[in-house]
């Protein structure tokens, strides 16, 4: 059985703070904008309303938002534990 424990923390990196703030700001802005297409159908919005104003960036983001947020998690997940790997070689 193993009894090697790593003592000290591996420091979180700039990098990997603003891959997890702009995942989680990609994935709540995706969830967001899925709900106002939701109220908006649920409203009596037609489909040549979404066509207009704002609403073409508000039924854009979702379908590319979450995808793209779900790669930086991935990415954030494997930087972590490459990082965490390479500490517990060094100590």
């Amino acid at each position: 059985m193993s009894t090697k424990k790593i003592t000290a923390d591996v420091a979180v990196r700039r990098v990997d703070r603003i891959l997890a703030f702009t995942a989680l700001t990609l994935a709540a802005l995706s969830v967001i904008c899925f709900f106002a297409i939701i109220f908006g159908s649920a409203a009596g919005m037609t489909q040549e309303a979404f066509t207009t104003g704002i609403w073409p960036a508000v039924v854009a983001i979702p379908p590319f938002g979450l995808p793209l947020a779900f790669v930086l998690i991935i990415t954030l997940l494997v930087m972590s534990f490459v990082r965490k790997g390479r500490a517990a070689q060094q100590s």
